[in-house]
């Protein structure tokens, strides 16, 4: 089952539905190029190894089949060793649904229900649940017996998961099988209330399931959600760093985080980007639903961009709530999930500048050393000092869409401030504590108590207060701009250790903004880099085969 054509040929013969395509041995150019133009466009590119969306291309027509041909080829290479591809039917508005399976070495074949992993990005999973919403229940039962089927026609032993595409008649075709468990199995354990790897373990010892067919009960429903370590707004570019502030919500018999790091520790760019799972359970879909976003909204990372904002938007989608669900949702509603950002209200603002305050007035405050210092508190009380004072923060509400504010403070004798933001003013005062890499900081803003955590890297603060959370930016002098603004133009890598696939001009070659110089691959992703401006190719930094670190520099042009 470890190759999809072999496995397919195998259902095949098994009675089981497979997808419409080509999985010969010819796999020249002309003979796949006409299977393709045989079945109809769109088709499918796959690696026949393939797996995790890599060696995956959908092609739309004739024109573009060979680019994707060679794309498809070139990371199933890269990734697998093996360039062999398929060619499948794609069929539009596809669902994921897959059906967990368990066989023993004594002839033993059960399934643990089906789940739904339809929403996707770079043909990877966001959002998982089971069991899968709105099917009928003979589609269900269907799923699992052939499932089943298909276990057993290859003498399987232990967990595995057969994964099926379905149309919009609820029409399901063998996908894959793949031959372990998953990083989705939780939500199956969550609904039947077993334990997965202790199956394994069992199975393997060669004991006898620890349950028939009869015994396995569903029970409520489950979520899923992938929190990962990257950029939604960079089409989902994977974004390593530092969790220098990392609290996950609270788990409990419903809530439960599957996580490899904690705060300080380092999202590399050597492996995959997850930082952890969040998985609930509730009695119906709705209730685990509203759990799911309720969980979400209380995450607290700094130091590294990730998708939780874009996961819990997504959860709360309309079609998402009522399960409209399929492979292609997020770029069917790519207006909405990511429309612009609310901007921050005056008490947001406040509150980010109180902290910063607070965290100045940590730092500057040196009465231990010289207690006569008037520059040891942080009331009004300064000889000859300027009482007040005005502090620029800037806000994004969206890729390339930022906002500046002004915020006007006044101290006050009594450890107060008095801070003013487009007209709206709030008295307050705040307490500090050190909480390893980050600070706990409580008080009053206006007329409310508040206690937030805070997160200061380089020039970004990290705002965690109740279920809001929110980033602002130290805007950089005007003429450190100027500076920059005279540099020579330069190409970098992404943020992690990429290898050099192509290298596309040449020193003294002329660019247009948006051409591709350079083309690299890692943590699972073949990535273009482009021209950011028109200019001349002044250096060529790395050649094809080389591995760079983040963040390298690979061509500098003259603008």
């Amino acid at each position: 089952m470890g190759t999809k054509i072999k496995s397919k040929e195998i259902m095949s013969s098994s009675s089981v539905p497979i997808i419409p395509g080509y999985y010969g041995d010819d796999q020249s150019d002309s003979r796949l190029q006409k299977e393709a133009e045989a079945i109809g466009y769109p088709v499918l590119l796959k690696a026949d190894r393939g797996g995790g969306g890599k060696g995956m291309r959908i092609v739309e027509s004739s024109d573009e089949f060979q680019t994707m041909l060679n794309q498809c080829r070139s990371e199933a290479r890269n990734f697998f060793s093996d360039d062999k591809v398929l060619i499948e039917k794609y069929i539009t508005k596809p669902r994921h649904v897959e059906v967990q399976v368990f066989a023993d070495r004594h002839g033993n074949a059960v399934h643990l229900f089906e789940r739904d992993c339809s929403v996707q990005r770079r043909h990877q999973k966001i959002i998982e649940e089971a069991p899968a919403p709105l099917l009928d229940i003979e589609v269900r039962r269907g799923l699992w017996e052939t499932a089943v089927r298909a276990a057993k026609a290859v003498g399987y032993v232990g967990a595995g998961t057969v994964e099926f595409i379905m149309d919009e008649q609820q029409q399901f075709y063998f996908m894959e099988m793949n031959t372990r468990l998953q990083v989705e199995h939780p939500v199956t354990e969550m609904i039947t209330g077993t334990d997965l790897v202790e199956w394994q373990l069992k199975v393997a010892s060669g004991a006898v399931l620890p349950r028939t067919q009869d015994q396995i009960v569903q029970n409520g429903h489950a979520f899923e959600a992938r929190i990962c370590a990257e950029d939604p707004d960079q089409n989902f570019i994977p974004s390593p760093g530092r969790l220098h502030h990392y609290q996950p919500p609270p788990v409990s018999d419903t809530v439960r985080i599957d996580t490899g790091v904690g705060q300080g520790d380092v999202v590399t760019g050597y492996y995959d980007s997850m930082v952890s799972k969040l998985i609930v359970w509730d009695k119906d879909r709705e209730s685990a639903l509203r759990k799911l976003q309720n969980c979400l909204m209380q995450y607290q990372i700094a130091g590294l961009k990730t998708n939780k904002e874009f996961v819990a938007r997504l959860a709360g989608h309309p079609n998402f709530k009522q399960a409209d669900v399929h492979t292609g949702f997020i770029p069917q509603h790519q207006s909405t999930l990511f429309a612009p950002r609310p901007a921050l209200t005056p008490y947001q603002l406040a509150l980010a500048a109180l902290s910063l305050l607070s965290v100045e007035a940590s730092k500057t405050n040196i009465s231990e050393t010289d207690p006569y210092s008037p520059f040891s508190t942080n009331t009004g009380d300064r000889v000859n000092l300027l009482q007040t004072r005005k502090i620029l923060l800037q806000s994004s509400q969206g890729q390339d869409t930022t906002e500046n504010h002004e915020i006007e403070v006044a101290y006050h004798p009594d450890a107060k401030y008095s801070l003013t933001i487009n007209g709206t003013s709030f008295l307050c005062n705040a307490h500090l504590t050190k909480d390893k890499e980050s600070y706990i900081i409580h008080g009053n803003l206006g007329e409310s108590f508040f206690t937030a955590n805070v997160a200061i890297i380089d020039r970004t603060m990290y705002v965690f207060c109740g279920d809001q959370s929110y980033t602002v930016t130290l805007p950089l002098p005007k003429f450190f701009e100027s500076l920059q603004d005279q540099q020579m133009g330069g190409a970098k890598t992404p943020p992690y250790s990429s290898r050099v696939t192509k290298v596309l001009v040449k020193t003294g070659e002329k660019v247009n903004k948006g051409d591709i110089l350079v083309t690299v691959e890692g943590m699972k992703l073949e990535t273009n880099i482009l021209a950011q401006e028109d200019g001349v190719v002044a250096e060529v930094l790395v050649s094809e085969g080389e591995t760079v670190p983040g963040n390298s520099s690979v061509i500098q042009y003259e603008t």
